[in-house]
């Protein structure tokens, strides 16, 4: 039998790195236990793994590792997010949680049923979740230990128009968005990243899509972990929705890179 593929990979980086590339929406892995919890067939399903994939940005990652002078470590998540969403809150602090997209996800980015209401999500946060959980924060706690400090890059897309999940849709929708955090994103990791992804066109602040990733270990408590969400806008790259890569992809693996290197 084919054991399972792992829920996430570690890919080793420059041992002097701090820096960590996050990837966790790329993937369009489901399970099959999991796939017979979600409602929908299997043509709607593929049509919302079209809406809902950061297609392409683990290949961005790994892209621009090549590029990068010094090569960062990369943490990928191998399942689709419709499994469940690593990025999320598990509890009652995430907004997300309105509109049915909470760590498990009951409601689709139209929000039709994804999976029934009164679906429990714990068995899916144990599994899934908070394995994921504690690997990112060892790996963070990695370049902690090895460089005194950590820079998680979060890499991630947005879809030109907005979707009906959006809670903060009606902003504007640049090129590359960039998410800050006021406690772990420092002027200077901002302004490298727009300096960075100048070639790329516009960039913007926290619009459509706000904040970063930090392991709760970290967060609020430890400057020494900086973080940046940088979100592209998939038109810049891709055809929409669900496509194959275009010439614009490694405009921005290079720009990537670019950051990369600066911080």
């Amino acid at each position: 039998m084919t054991p399972p593929a792992p829920s996430y990979e570690l890919l080793p980086g420059d041992p002097t790195s701090p820096v960590l590339l996050h990837v966790p929406h790329s993937a369009r892995a489901i399970p099959e236990d999991v796939r017979r919890g979600i409602v929908l067939d299997d043509a709607a399903l593929e049509r919302e793994s079209d809406h809902i994939t950061d297609a392409h940005t683990a290949e961005l990652a790994e892209r621009a590792a090549g590029l990068a002078a010094g090569t960062p470590w990369r943490f990928v998540n191998r399942l689709s997010r419709l499994v469940v969403d690593p990025e999320r809150f598990p509890d009652e602090r995430e907004e997300m949680a309105a509109v049915g997209m909470g760590a498990v996800y009951t409601r689709t980015t139209h929000r039709a049923e994804l999976r029934p209401t009164d679906t429990d999500p714990e068995p899916l946060l144990e599994r899934y979740f908070r394995p994921y959980a504690r690997a990112m924060t060892e790996a963070v706690a990695d370049r902690l230990a090895a460089t005194g400090r950590a820079v998680v890059i979060d890499v991630h897309s947005y879809p030109t128009a907005p979707l009906p999940y959006e809670l903060h849709g009606t902003g504007p929708r640049p090129p590359v968005c960039l998410g800050t955090d006021s406690f772990h994103t420092p002027p200077e990791l901002t302004e490298a990243a727009r300096e960075a992804f100048a070639v790329c066109g516009e960039t913007g602040l926290d619009s459509p899509f706000a904040g970063t990733y930090v392991p709760l270990e970290f967060y609020g408590t430890d400057a020494r972990v900086s973080a940046l969400m940088v979100e592209i806008r998939r038109d810049t790259y891709m055809a929409e929705p669900g496509g194959a890569a275009g010439p614009g992809f490694d405009l921005l693996a290079t720009a990537l890179a670019a950051l990369v290197d600066a911080v």
